[in-house]
């Protein structure tokens, strides 16, 4: 486990803490329950190692790049680190995976990603069974849930849908708070998944994969992201975003043929 993760930071470096809960005040009596831009108000808990998202609108997700994988052709477990807009490393992801299921399933295979922070500190688990991407089959399409400990946080669960991809972002209790929605056709530079409101009224955010060069958009699978979200958004929501960031990755990006233009149809 040690070689997974970078070394902790030293103890004499401050960690990063939460904004004032000020910034995020309560509801009062009469107010509506969703905000103007249409996402729910924030959540007045915070899991264990979240509390850095709380002031955080952007995250920047890399995955790290295999060469093992690049030279033999076979999937390895994935990697990534997320920074904030400074570049400032924030978490650290490592999928866990089975050999079997690399191999016979591919990008499809079942998984759990780990989430540390700088500390080693475990805050996130995320858990991706094994599911198809095809309408063709819509009692099995994609999702992820999103774990703090055993407590879970919420979802991101794919939608059935002939044409255009969309996911719908849920909360605990499995009401979708959000949506997402990719690209009617994938282009070979920067590809964009718009972040919607749950009644498809206000565009809040959204997910992109990032050109990350010609040396590894051809010869590896390792691709950049950059994640906006609305800075009073619940911080499990937050989290559910960065697991719909992994998921897209493993759906739309991990495989070499990944650049063909049906992708998205």
């Amino acid at each position: 486990m040690d070689s997974m993760y970078p070394a902790p930071m030293p103890s004499g470096m401050p960690m990063p803490t939460a904004p004032p809960s000020t910034m995020y005040p309560l509801p009062q009596p009469g107010m509506p329950i969703m905000s103007q831009g249409g996402w729910s108000p924030p959540s007045t808990t915070c899991p264990p190692g979240l509390e850095y998202l709380m002031g955080l609108s952007h995250l920047f997700v890399q995955q790290k790049v295999e060469l093992l994988e690049a030279f033999i052709g076979f999937e390895t477990k994935n990697r990534y680190s997320v920074a904030n807009i400074r570049g400032e490393p924030v978490y650290y992801v490592a999928e866990k995976s089975g050999f079997c299921g690399r191999l016979c399933c591919g990008t499809s295979r079942s998984c759990e990603f780990l989430v540390v922070d700088n500390n080693r500190r475990e805050v996130l688990r995320m858990v991706r069974p094994l599911r198809c991407n095809s309408c063709c089959c819509p009692c099995c399409l994609q999702e992820l849930e999103v774990y703090s400990g055993d407590i879970l946080l919420g979802s991101i669960t794919q939608d059935w849908t002939l044409w255009r991809h969309t996911f719908s972002v849920r909360n605990a209790a499995g009401d979708t708070v959000l949506i997402i929605k990719g690209p009617w056709l994938r282009c070979c530079v920067n590809v964009t998944f718009k972040i919607k409101s749950a009644d498809d009224k206000h565009r809040v955010g959204d997910i992109k994969k990032e050109w990350s060069g010609i040396s590894k958009e051809v010869f590896t699978t390792a691709d950049n992201f950059g994640i906006s979200f609305p800075l009073d958004l619940d911080v499990k929501i937050k989290a559910v975003l960065l697991g719909a960031c992994l998921l897209f990755d493993f759906m739309y990006f991990e495989s070499k043929n990944s650049n063909r233009a049906d992708t998205f149809l």
